[in-house]
This record gives C-alpha cells, sequence and structure tokens, in this order.
C-alpha cells in the first residue's frame, strides 16, 4: 500500500492503521532482509530495486494464498444451471467452455436451450432461464457487451445466389435477431427478396447455403471456412455491427456466477478457427 500510495500516512489511513505502526513494520521487514525497501523522492516515497523485487514477489504470495484459501475453504458448487445460447453460437466456444466447466465442478448440471436471441431475452425476463448468451445490434445492446462482431453476408464457395432477383435469403427463424435489420436494408436499398428456408435449424441453413440456393447473413467469426463472406462487390448492402452480450436473472446464484465468469474470459479471446 506504501508502494501504491507513495505515503507512509496514506498507507496508514487506506489500512485504518497509525503512521507509526505501519513504520514499524517496514523498518521491521527491511531489518529482517537487511536491505532497504523504500527511498524518499521529493515528497513521495518510492520502491528501492530491491523493494520492487519483493513486492512483485509479494503480490504473487498473496493471490496464491487467496487461491488457497477459496478452493479449500469453498464448498463444492452444485445443482442444474439453466442456459441460454443462440444457434449459430453453440458451436463457437462453448464446447471448450463445456469441458473445462464440467471438470472444475462435476456436481453441476447444465440444462442447455438454444433458441433465437429474442426468445432467450425473454426467458430471461420470465425468469425461465438464469443466464444466456444474446446478440443485440450494436447501438442497442442491452446487456454485459462481451465482444462485438460484424454482421456479413454469406454464400457458397464461388456460388451466384447473390445475383438473384428477387434474392433468394436463407435464415434460422422468423424471429431471428438479424433479419429485421437484413429486410430494413435489403427495402432500402431496394432489392426484393425471398425466403428460401426458416426452420430454427441452423444446419439446414448451412446447407441451402452451401448449395447455392441461398445467401444468409452471420457474424463474421462464425461463418464456416468453406463459404465465402460476400464483399461490397456483390452489390448487397452493408450490414450491421452486432454486440454478443451476456445477461443474467437478477437472483442469478453462485452457479451462474461462475459460469458467467468462464463466458467472459473465453468470448473475447475466440477466433473462427477455434471451432
Amino acid at each position: 500500500m506504501v508502494a501504491e500510495l507513495g505515503s507512509m500516512t496514506a498507507a496508514a489511513n487506506r489500512l485504518h492503521l497509525t503512521q507509526g505502526a505501519v513504520s514499524q513494520q517496514i523498518r521491521r521487514l527491511e531489518e529482517t532482509l537487511d536491505c532497504p525497501l523504500i527511498r524518499r523522492e521529493g515528497r513521495r516515497l518510492e520502491l528501492t530495486p530491491a523493494g520492487e523485487r519483493l513486492l512483485a514477489k509479494a503480490r504473487h504470495l498473496l493471490k496464491m494464498n487467496d487461491e488457497i484459501w477459496a478452493d479449500m475453504s469453498a464448498r463444492p458448487l452444485s445443482g442444474t444451471l439453466r442456459l441460454g445460447l443462440p444457434y449459430d453460437l453453440v458451436g463457437t466456444c462453448f464446447p471448450a467452455i463445456f469441458q473445462a466447466f464440467g471438470e472444475a465442478y462435476p456436481y453441476v448440471d447444465i440444462a442447455l436451450r438454444c433458441a433465437t436471441s429474442p426468445e432467450l431475452s425473454a426467458a430471461i425476463a420470465d425468469g425461465a432461464l438464469e443466464i444466456a448468451v444474446i446478440e443485440e445490434p450494436a447501438d442497442e445492446a442491452s446487456g454485459e457487451v462481451l465482444r462485438l462482431d460484424q454482421l456479413v453476408w454469406v454464400g457458397a464457395r464461388g456460388g451466384l445466389s447473390h445475383r438473384k432477383r428477387p434474392l433468394p435469403v436463407s435464415m434460422v427463424a422468423e424471429t431471428c435477431a438479424f433479419r429485421s435489420r437484413i429486410l430494413e436494408l435489403l427495402g432500402e436499398s431496394q432489392i426484393g427478396w425471398r425466403t428460401v428456408f426458416e426452420s430454427g435449424n441452423i444446419e439446414a441453413t448451412r446447407v441451402t447455403v452451401r448449395g447455392d440456393l441461398a445467401v444468409t447473413a452471420w457474424l463474421a467469426s462464425t461463418v464456416p471456412a468453406d463459404m465465402d463472406i460476400l464483399s461490397a462487390e456483390s452489390g448487397l448492402p452493408t450490414l450491421p455491427t452486432f454486440a454478443i452480450t451476456l445477461q443474467m436473472t437478477s437472483g442469478a446464484g453462485p452457479v451462474a456466477q461462475e459460469f458467467a465468469r468462464y463466458v467472459r474470459d473465453a468470448m473475447p479471446r475466440w477466433r473462427a478457427t477455434d471451432g
């Protein structure tokens, strides 16, 4: 605390000790180690080289102490976690999250529901789910933003569906979070469209696109390597940025809070090549 605040007095106030008690502890530490740890630079106290080395190791030691204490004193998490994921995200970084979380907390069961983002948001609101990952327009994001991702047009490798009019579009469901923005932009661009497939099945959507029956719109990080991200030269309007957000019920318990920690760690670092 002395190193952080640069003052014995400020450190004493933060620690609810007297200045003399802090000074005495520092002095005893210097005597034990037989080297100076703090020197005065003007009105501020600074660490000596020996003090800097000690501080780094001491922080590591205290962190390890906290981890050991938490691990040995905490009761093992158990119960059922009611989790919601959009169809297109379930196969991204979540298999690795499930494996790591399951190994750490073997007494927790995960009840997974896959649905569109609007459906998952409604399930969070009525308490049917404890935690959900939601896709929202970046300018309307209401949850905790995990990452931003560009919505892109996707077609078959070397396909021609994007040239057809009316434009054949394949989407997972009528309640898809992307649908309203896509149709709004197609309308502004005066591009007629027709629905080729809507079933709630992401794999079936992939099949229609791979077979060049239609185009679709996905987040850039979720596009399979064997499909094309269509450029501006395709003649289709530029799509907006979406936010991948985390939502939890107000009474989410320790199981949901811990799973959220795993998601926060993994989602920002995930890349399509990981899936």
